[in-house]
């Protein structure tokens, strides 16, 4: 049976998308960061798909103390990892750091998976065709890699946060690909569209739901929001495809930033350095 893990999968996308892929007879690792809100999850996940193969673990991707313990924890459990699926994400209107410092967008979305996906890369390469699927936005084309300033100290703003660290995960994915292409692991990107479970702002509030309100038109389902990402995570038509940022299942354009080489392995280089690799 293969093995699949994905982050953030107790709700909207990362819980559909657990559900899809345990359908399509997979083995899901679902990876949450509080253990209360999993549980539930799991539950849930469990009833909908009448399956036994779901194991709950914890991780919070804003320590890099929780990401090595959970790596360890989950190399005791199994011995190879089909599918990596980096779906966890935050988006916070106030500047928050992490456990380590790290201003929240670039800590969680951007470094926190960067370190798992190293950690877990002899797993992926012990799988008969391993991949890695990362979920990016087209919140990318906002963003600017400022090596500076890469925390916001000198001003914030959520949408350039979280621009930022999805225009991150897409250079990640490249210069990922650019490593593994000698290999049986291949390294994609996905832009889910608007999902209406994760914007980053309170429904219960009146501004919340006047957003919501206004955008409901655009949002895609979690499900839609999902599709690709169960595609490049399964099917064979993209097998041996890597490097690559996709949106409803078809190969897709990226800003010219993100198709910087020379600024993927400078992030790259950089990141090694916050996480200790």
């Amino acid at each position: 049976m293969k093995t699949a893990l994905v982050t953030g999968a107790n709700s909207g996308m990362g819980l559909t998308t657990t559900i899809e892929l345990v359908k399509q007879g997979y083995h899901v690792v679902m990876v949450c960061r509080n253990t209360r809100r999993g549980k539930v999850a799991w539950i849930s996940a469990k009833e909908q798909t009448r399956s036994e193969e779901l194991t709950l673990m914890q991780c919070d991707l804003g320590s890099i103390e929780s990401i090595r313990n959970f790596a360890e924890e989950f190399k005791k459990k199994f011995s190879k990892l089909d599918v990596l699926i980096n779906n966890a994400g935050v988006v916070s209107l106030k500047r928050r750091l992490t456990d380590d410092r790290f201003e929240s967008h670039l800590g969680v979305n951007h470094l926190g998976h960067f370190l798992l996906t190293n950690l877990l890369l002899d797993e992926l390469k012990a799988a008969e065709q391993g991949r890695v699927v990362t979920v990016s936005s087209g919140a990318h084309k906002w963003g600017k890699i400022d090596f500076d300033d890469p925390y916001f100290e000198k001003g914030y703003n959520v949408a350039r946060a979280y621009g930022r660290s999805k225009l991150a995960n897409i250079l990640f994915t490249k210069a990922l690909a650019k490593r593994l292409e000698d290999t049986n692991v291949t390294s994609n990107a996905v832009h889910p569209g608007a999902v209406s479970t994760n914007i980053g702002v309170d429904r219960k509030t009146e501004f919340g739901k006047g957003v919501h309100k206004v955008l409901k038109p655009f949002f895609q389902s979690p499900e839609e929001g999902a599709a690709t990402t169960v595609y490049l995570a399964t099917s064979p038509e993209v097998e041996g495809v890597t490097g690559k940022y996709f949106y409803k299942m078809k190969e897709f354009a990226v800003s010219e930033e993100a198709d910087n080489e020379w600024l993927a392995e400078e992030l790259w280089g950089w990141s090694e350095e916050r996480v200790g690799l």
